[in-house]
């Protein structure tokens, strides 16, 4: 199983993006997935996740602003990012829960660069 962010790219402030993370490879279902990112000099910190529960979980600095959504169909977790500031430039990635019919996977998908400037 494998995790593949993409849509990363660089905006200017106010503008909105949309990331996605596909799971490939032995996917029966995505039992969860986190966003998160981290910026030059910073600690990594959690945008957003979705699970099985019926409500998604939020920083405080992208609440409001950033929607996570799935596509089941697709194995595809969206993150919708509106209202870009400089200061959510980073590095943007995903893991996931991903059960392959048997076990459930922890995976770690690469990251997509964020850069917003003012």
């Amino acid at each position: 199983v494998q995790l593949q962010a993409s849509g990363g790219g660089l905006v200017q402030a106010g503008e909105s993006l949309r990331l996605s993370c596909a799971a490939s490879g032995r996917v029966l279902s995505i039992n969860a997935m986190t966003w998160y990112r981290q910026a030059p000099g910073k600690e990594r910190e959690l945008v957003a996740r979705i699970s099985s529960g019926p409500v998604p979980t939020y920083g405080d600095s992208v609440k409001g602003r950033f929607t996570i959504s799935r596509d089941s169909a697709e194995n595809t977790v969206y993150l919708q990012m509106t209202s870009l500031k400089p200061e959510d430039t980073g590095v943007y990635s995903c893991n996931g829960a991903i059960f392959d019919g048997t076990h459930t996977r922890i995976v770690a998908g690469q990251g997509t660069q964020v850069t917003v400037s003012s």
